[in-house]
């Protein structure tokens, strides 16, 4: 119940103009397309303004008001679900080249825990294997990183032919496959409010931390910069990306000094963790592509420094990428 109508209506009013103003220039304009902060916006604008009318319906006096809203979030609930029309969307170049750099540089700082957590794991997994060589079963417990590193190397080697025989694209998918379903999971264990994430990234950090050091204390450097770098550049940051995805959910959860309800929350953060969940699957894709058809061949196949220098490459765009895109000042409304 409304007990002072009057400071309700004056209270409110900017929100029913700012939404009012936003649908008269989709109106006006048939081929206006939105970008994604001004689609949560306009969403926002219309439960507020359908709340609003909810709200006032109980007072029959105020039927000018009410006609108002009535009509207002009318157009608005046909101008959301007139999909043939086309007016509210994202062009899938605008989504790569300025939603997606901006959705990961508005929640930069989950993503600078999620480096410091995974750097954290990689010091200590490296530190641990320096001083004890024997954990290394229990450092990598996977069967393909036992054994020195000479000896995967050599196998590597020897399998260089089988790489070109034809299976790289089935090896591609699979890799895909199995690094996108990795990524969904770090994020998904942010319904853990976080804890499953941190975990997870701590634990991968640890995992590379020991395989360089194994790498680096047999001599082995070169080859483990050649042979992770060109598609490592992408996937690690991809990875890290999911992390970062996952603590946006767990921050949505916690609510720390947020007084929203706790289901506004998840849906006010939703559309950041679609996008990001679309860009680290775009990321993935890639470096599965370069590992399959690039990282896996050595040399004389493929010589280091041009393998060293492909993946240097790839990281510096891709930091200026993320950093740099999408920094301009933009409108609300886009026409195409």
């Amino acid at each position: 119940m409304i007990l002072d109508l009057n400071k309700f209506i004056t209270e409110e009013q900017p929100y029913w103009n700012e939404l009012e103003k936003t649908l008269l220039q989709l109106e006006k304009n048939k081929k206006s397309a939105l970008d994604l902060e001004a689609i949560q916006r306009f969403h926002y604008l219309y439960q507020r303004a359908s709340a609003d009318l909810g709200r006032i319906m109980t007072f029959s006096a105020e039927q000018e008001t009410r006609g108002y809203l009535e009509n207002l979030v009318a157009r608005t609930y046909a101008e959301i679900h007139e999909q043939s029309k086309g007016r509210v969307r994202l062009r899938l170049g605008r989504l790569i080249f300025k939603t997606f750099p901006r959705t990961f540089r508005h929640h930069i700082k989950a993503f600078y825990l999620v480096l410091i957590v995974t750097l954290l794991g990689a010091c200590f997994g490296a530190v641990t294997l320096v001083n004890d060589p024997v954990a290394k079963a229990t450092l990598l417990p996977f069967s393909h990183l036992q054994g020195t590193p000479d000896e995967r190397i050599a196998k590597e080697m020897e399998e260089q032919g089988e790489h070109m025989s034809g299976q790289q694209a089935q090896f591609s998918s699979s890799l895909m496959t199995h690094n996108i379903k990795v990524a969904i999971f770090a994020m998904a264990l942010g319904l853990s409010y976080g804890v499953g994430t941190v975990v997870t990234l701590f634990y991968n950090g640890i995992i590379l931390g020991a395989i360089s050091a194994d790498y680096l204390m047999a001599g082995q450097g070169l080859f483990l910069a050649g042979w992770l770098l060109p598609h490592g550049s992408i996937e690690i940051p991809a990875f890290l990306m999911a992390g970062q995805a996952g603590l946006v959910m767990a921050g949505a959860m916690i609510g720390h000094g947020d007084r929203t309800p706790f289901v506004q929350r998840l849906q006010t953060v939703l559309p950041d963790l679609m996008v990001l969940t679309f860009g680290v699957a775009l990321m993935l894709i890639w470096a599965g592509l370069i590992e399959s058809f690039f990282s896996q061949y050595h040399e004389p196949i493929l010589p280091y420094w041009l393998k060293i220098s492909f993946g240097g490459t790839e990281l510096i765009l891709l930091i200026l990428y993320l950093y740099l895109c999408g920094t301009g000042k933009d409108d609300t409304i886009k026409t195409t």
